[in-house]
């Protein structure tokens, strides 16, 4: 499947760019593919995680969380890597970083095992990452080529996670579980190969890196998706629960002071002087929240409830992943008559109106219109609304903050999916224990009404984000232009 990416891409790609930056972006476009496909591969065979590793249902999480939180909470570190070392360097050493974890969690024989190796899958993910981003914004020019690619690079980024969840239901049923990490090898292997052959290195700038602020950053984003994942299983009055909430919330003050003070810093604060630019990261968090929020629970809801196999759970997400490819296709035309901030404000409108409908699951509801019909009108919005959701967290970035935007559109992104999925297991929970307290003995029961609940928690994290674009990036282009050149200027 790579290989055949790796060679079709270009030739599309070359009516509209030069010849080099073709394969250059099918390298960027396949990484970041593998790197957002293991957030959600292992969703599907979860189940066999559980029974096979012998994690606690609350626990389970932290399959995910362990790849998210190291990813999120070192991408800042990784960008700054790129900026000193090089991009080329940095990217190269993060996909072999990737690349050894994968192998390494494909052999886990414990639940520490595994988590251990998806944590390092994570620190590969977060040097590779931004790397890849920043290579795009440098070596495409500003207009219609950067926008074509970034509409690519957004359908992977919104897209991969559901591909995701068909291979892992394949690779689960049809071979096993540890195969979703082992089939990372001879991609990243290939993907090392073409790019020491393809792709040109950057300029080092000099300078230093910013460690206590990563470790900062970190440790205050840990602690509170720990928070609410402790209170799914412990209540909200724990008193582990209680500290870890305040862990965060201290860290990530001093993470903001150490900004502050930092002659380098990994996050110059510069790049929240745009409303613009600070909308896209806030509706980031909460889409993303929601979109994998969706991906976890509905697998429960197919697998748990509709009692399907790993592979037919993984299918059933296919007509959401056509329908966004689909509508990314057209993005770019469409952008271009009505603009940016309608376009997004249009599909985030579309893709909640999908994530409602979804949220109405019940143990009957019919697979077409109640479950497979809603995904293709969320699949829609989706697909319509990452590429301005992208092209929004890059506004107005110069060239040596490249490096530092391109970080923080993949930490909004990763940490809305672990915030996201960590309070929405909570809602999942409470809801679940409700409903096991009103219907004893009724399984199907309390788990398709606790998904449903869990969903209907997607949708409003949905709607906060469409406010969110209302109130900061969907307004007249001239007056949004003015705004962040006066911000930039102070």
């Amino acid at each position: 499947m790579t290989s055949a990416l790796l060679r079709h891409a270009p030739a599309r790609l070359q009516t509209r760019t030069a010849p080099g930056r073709g394969m250059l972006l099918s390298i960027i476009l396949v990484t970041y593919l593998m790197i957002i496909l293991d957030v959600s591969i292992v969703i599907t065979a979860l189940p066999e995680i559980h029974e096979s590793l012998h994690f606690s249902s609350t626990g389970l999480s932290w399959v995910q969380n362990a790849y998210t939180l190291t990813f999120g909470g070192l991408l800042l570190l990784g960008a700054r890597a790129g900026d000193i070392l090089g991009r080329r360097r940095v990217f190269i050493a993060g996909i072999v970083v990737f690349t050894a974890a994968s192998f390494l969690g494909g052999l886990a024989t414990s639940a520490a095992w595994l988590l251990g190796a998806r944590a390092l899958q994570g620190v590969g993910a977060a040097v590779a990452a931004p790397a890849s981003l920043a290579l795009l914004m440098t070596h495409f020019r500003e207009g219609a080529e950067r926008t074509r690619a970034l509409a690519l690079y957004s359908a992977v980024a919104s897209g991969g996670g559901s591909i995701g969840l068909v291979l892992g239901g394949l690779l689960t049923q049809w071979v096993s579980w540890r195969a979703g990490l082992f089939i990372n090898v001879p991609v990243g292997i290939t993907l090392v190969a073409l790019a020491v052959r393809y792709l040109p290195e950057s300029n080092r700038i000099p300078g230093h890196f910013d460690v206590p602020g990563a470790v900062a950053s970190t440790l205050g984003m840990t602690s509170l998706v720990y928070g609410f994942v402790r209170a799914a299983s412990d209540g909200w009055t724990d008193p582990i629960t209680l500290a870890a909430f305040v862990t965060g919330i201290v860290m990530l003050a001093v993470f903001v002071l150490i900004e502050r003070r930092a002659t380098q810093p990994i996050t110059p604060l510069r790049l929240f002087r745009s409303r613009t630019r600070v909308g896209a990261y806030v509706a980031r968090v909460l889409v993303v929240g929601g979109m994998f929020g969706m991906f976890f629970f509905v697998t429960q809801y197919l697998q748990g409830v509709r009692e399907l196999g790993a592979l037919d759970a993984g299918l059933a997400f296919l007509p959401m992943t056509l329908a966004m490819f689909a509508m990314v296709r057209a993005v770019p035309r469409i952008s271009a008559r009505i603009g940016d901030g309608p376009m997004l404000a249009g599909g985030l409108s579309v893709a909640l109106v999908g994530m409602v409908w979804l949220s109405r699951l019940a143990v009957e509801t019919p697979y077409i219109s109640g479950v497979a019909l809603p995904m293709v009108v969320l699949g829609l919005g989706m697909g319509a609304a990452f590429a301005p959701l992208t092209a929004a967290g890059l506004s107005g970035v110069g060239p040596t903050d490249a490096g530092a935007a391109s970080g923080l559109v993949n930490v909004a992104h990763q940490l809305g999916g672990s915030l996201g999925l960590g309070m929405l297991v909570t809602v999942f929970a409470s809801a679940q224990h409700a409903a096991a307290d009103a219907t004893p003995f009724a399984a199907r029961d309390d788990l398709a009404q606790a998904v449903a609940t869990a969903l209907t928690g997607s949708a409003i994290l949905l709607a906060v984000a469409l406010v969110a674009v209302v109130l900061t990036i969907w307004r007249p282009f001239s007056d949004r232009v003015a705004v962040d050149v006066a911000d930039a200027a102070r």
